[in-house]
């Protein structure tokens, strides 16, 4: 009995001894850092090792390891980051987002087509109806953008005999009224010009945007499998 209380005593002393060596083997914390503090360690650009309970400024953008209290790594920070840095991520992920919204209305706009049309035909009646009505507004307004150059020219006939339009010496000044009508005129076609361009390049855009339509639904459709 007395043998084996003494081989127990033994093995409890080697086993502090051990317990004894792990803990001197350890990573201490570096001196002048408390146990309750945060500990950094940080390489500058010169290769030498810095620790400490804070990053100073100047090593702000520097990466650094978060120790424990022993020494050892549990963690990595990145230093902060530049205003170029900052700007790129912006950026970047200001175009993600932009593609995400682009694919999201690219699905709905399929969707869309495939929920509204049965055929390619349907397509080309609802583009010739709306063609056929753009058609009208040009027809309609080059009528009168024609009769608004008849009246320029004869009030421009008319404003020939006075100044300062007319070369004679002796000719009167232009009254206000035919100035005003000449001015009044040429104003209204200036706007009406700039109509029908604007419609010209919507019927233009009309035409691409139906191109496209049925261009894509016939993909949407070939892409369904046959029943």
């Amino acid at each position: 009995m007395t043998g084996n209380l003494l081989k127990l005593a033994v093995a409890a002393l080697a086993a502090v001894a051990l317990a004894g060596q792990a803990l001197a083997a350890q990573p201490r914390r570096p001196k002048n850092v408390t146990a309750d503090t945060q500990t950094y360690r940080w390489v500058d650009k010169d290769g030498v090792v810095h620790f400490g309970d804070h990053v100073p400024p100047e090593y702000a953008d520097t990466k650094r390891q978060v120790l424990n209290d022993y020494g050892v790594p549990v963690s990595t920070e990145d230093g902060a980051k530049t205003a170029g840095q900052i700007a790129a991520e912006k950026a970047a992920a200001k175009k993600v987002a932009e593609e995400r919204q682009k694919a999201i209305l690219a699905a709905r706009r399929d969707q869309v087509l495939l929920d509204t049309y049965l055929s390619v035909d349907e397509i080309e009646q609802l583009r010739d109806r709306r063609l056929e009505l753009i058609d009208t507004q040009i027809k309609v307004t080059e009528n009168y953008l024609q009769g608004l150059r008849d009246i320029l020219q004869k009030l421009q006939n008319e404003a020939a005999t006075f100044k300062p339009y007319s070369t004679q010496p002796d000719a009167p000044p232009i009254d206000d009224r035919l100035a005003r009508e000449l001015s009044n005129t040429m104003d209204s076609i200036v706007l009406y010009e700039k109509n029908l361009a604007n419609t010209r390049a919507r019927k233009a855009d009309v035409i691409g945007q139906f191109a496209n339509d049925i261009n894509r639904f016939r993909e949407l459709k070939a892409a369904i499998p046959a029943e």
